[in-house]
């Protein structure tokens, strides 16, 4: 008996709430009604009371990584949160993968450039800008934000799509919430009285263009290193610091976008020839 005199319900007890119910039959839709309201709040708020998209930034990792953890806890249950921990530190795949997430993105960016005539000399010289890359991409991108965002964003949204939909439409899924939860960062720099609707519009339109293909690539590399959250945190890290500002050896903000796309374009050529061979393989070993 209860306090209240009346004999305990076990199966009432022992049966989750609702939400949790709905958490867990529908963890995507629940990761993203969250993790996109809460970080709008947070760089709104951000933007328009401090004139810095910082404050907001940093809350938008907290947010993803804690709704990721409640999500895939309701889900999976504990075994599915270490599951997912344990894929931030899976190290172990080729070196061709350090080299192409670490790399690729830099040097196709400048052979662009170079190639474009838009190219000029690092004005600090070269040792001083792959100081400053390394530092971006290995401890300021990889490890302090972009790991903890792809846990949430691959680990979490794109792995569950891959697997239902395939690498194309899941990735393809992935990239509209993935560009929808970074609109409010098109005022960041003047905020939202002074941001020219065109500016706005031009920033959107880049976002619209490299989502899908970066949520693509993304995919690519997260299957083919045995689901790797690092190597997918560092080619995030080695794509954000490869733009004008922090790559600063040419003019413009297109050619960037020209080199993921080349690089993505040989990460699946590299995964249709691995694909055929372990095709060809298995026909041999079938028919011997």
């Amino acid at each position: 008996m209860n306090p209240a005199g009346r004999a305990s319900d076990p199966s009432a007890a022992s049966s989750p709430r609702p939400l949790r119910r709905l958490i867990a039959a529908r963890p995507v839709a629940a990761f993203l009604v969250i993790a996109i309201a809460l970080t709008w709040v947070a760089l709104i708020l951000s933007i328009a009371l401090l004139g810095n998209a910082v404050p907001g930034i940093l809350a938008e990792l907290l947010i993803l990584l804690g709704t990721a953890v409640l999500v895939t806890r309701t889900a999976d249950g504990k075994p599915g949160v270490r599951s997912l921990f344990r894929q931030t530190v899976r190290w172990r795949v080729g070196a061709g993968w350090y080299v192409a997430a670490v790399l690729a993105l830099p040097a196709l960016t400048v052979l662009v450039a170079a190639a474009t005539g838009t190219f000029h000399q690092p004005t600090d010289g070269w040792a001083t800008l792959a100081g400053s890359y390394l530092l971006n991409t290995l401890i300021v991108g990889a490890l302090l934000g972009n790991i903890w965002e792809e846990l949430a964003w691959t680990g979490v949204v794109q792995r569950r799509l891959m697997e239902r939909y395939g690498l194309l439409t899941g990735s393809l899924l992935t990239a509209i919430p993935f560009a929808l939860i970074h609109l409010p960062l098109a005022f960041a720099d003047k905020g939202f009285g002074a941001t020219a609707w065109p500016d706005v519009a031009l920033a959107w339109g880049v976002l619209l263009v490299f989502a899908p293909l970066f949520r693509l690539m993304v995919g690519i590399a997260y299957l083919g290193t045995g689901q790797s959250l690092l190597i997918v945190a560092l080619l995030h890290a080695s794509f954000n610091a490869s733009e004008q500002t922090k790559l600063a050896v040419f003019d413009g903000a297109w050619q960037q976008i020209a080199a993921a796309t080349v690089l993505l374009v040989v990460l699946a050529l590299l995964r249709k020839f691995r694909t055929l061979t372990a095709e060809a393989g298995h026909g041999a070993a079938v028919a011997g």
